[in-house]
C-alpha cells in the first residue's frame, strides 16, 4: 500500500481545524501531521512536517493564508499542494488564491467528502477546479479583455504561477494538446474531453499531463488561466 498523504491544517479556530481533522482522518489514505493557527505559524510547520497537501485558511492574524500561500509556493523545499478553505467566498480571494499558487479553493460549508475529495485531488497533482470556479474565472477574463485581472504591481511568486506562463509556449502544444487545452478551460471534466475528442480517459490523462509539463504549469487551475490570458479559449 501506497503511504497516506500528509496533511497539515491551518487555522485559527481550533474548532474547525479538529473538525477537519477528523473527517480527514476517516480516510484510510489520509494523516492529518501537523496543525497551525497563523500564517507564520504554516510556514514554520510546513518546513518541519514537509506535508503533501496543506488546507489553508484565509482570514488569520499575524499573516493571512494569501501571503502564506505565495511564501510556500515560491520556497522551492516546500513541495505541499495548498487548498484554500474559506468561509468567504469572494472574488478576491479566489483570484489571489490563483494567482497565489493554490491547487484548491473550497468553502467551510462544503460536505465532508468535498473536503477529503479535494485533498486527494491536490496530492495527486491536480487541481480541484469546479465548473463554477472555472466560469468565475472566465468571467473574469472575459470582463478584462483577456488581460490579466490583477493590478500590474501585484506580488507575483512561484514558479509555474499563471503570470508568469510564457505566450510562446503555445507553440510547443500538439494540435491535440491544444484541443485539450480549450477544453479544459471550458470546465470539462476528463471524461467529457474525452468524449468530446473520442478518445480514452488515459489518453486525456496524458494529454493534461503533457500540456501542464510543455507550460511549466503547475496544474489545472494555472493551464486554465494561461488559456484565457493568452486567448485560446
Amino acid at each position: 500500500m501506497s503511504a497516506p498523504v500528509r496533511v497539515l491544517l491551518v487555522d485559527d479556530h481550533a474548532v474547525m481545524r479538529a473538525g477537519f481533522r477528523m473527517i480527514l482522518e476517516s480516510a484510510p489514505d489520509l494523516v492529518v501531521v501537523g496543525e497551525a493557527a497563523t500564517g507564520t505559524q504554516a510556514l514554520s510547520a510546513a518546513s518541519e512536517l514537509r506535508p503533501d497537501v496543506i488546507c489553508m485558511d484565509v482570514q488569520m492574524p499575524d499573516m493571512d493564508g494569501l501571503e502564506a500561500t505565495r511564501r510556500l509556493i515560491a520556497d522551492p523545499a516546500v513541495r505541499a499542494a495548498i487548498v484554500i478553505v474559506t468561509t468567504f467566498d469572494r472574488d478576491d480571494y479566489l483570484f489571489q488564491s490563483l494567482e497565489a499558487g493554490a491547487s484548491g479553493f473550497l468553502l467551510k460549508n462544503a460536505g465532508p467528502e468535498q473536503l477529503v475529495e479535494a485533498v486527494r485531488v491536490a496530492a495527486a497533482g491536480d487541481a480541484l477546479l469546479s465548473p463554477t470556479v472555472t466560469r468565475r474565472v472566465i468571467e473574469r477574463f472575459a470582463a478584462s479583455g483577456g488581460a490579466d485581472a490583477a493590478p500590474a504591481d501585484a506580488p507575483r511568486t512561484g514558479t509555474g504561477t499563471p503570470a508568469r506562463l510564457d505566450p510562446a509556449l503555445l507553440t510547443t502544444l500538439t494540435e491535440r494538446e491544444r484541443d485539450v487545452l480549450r477544453l479544459l478551460a471550458d470546465a470539462r471534466s476528463n471524461a467529457e474531453i474525452a468524449a468530446e475528442l473520442y478518445i480514452g480517459e488515459a489518453t486525456v490523462k496524458t494529454h493534461v499531463s503533457n500540456v501542464l509539463q510543455k507550460l511549466g504549469a503547475r496544474d489545472r487551475v494555472a493551464a486554465v488561466v494561461y488559456a484565457h490570458r493568452h486567448g485560446l479559449a
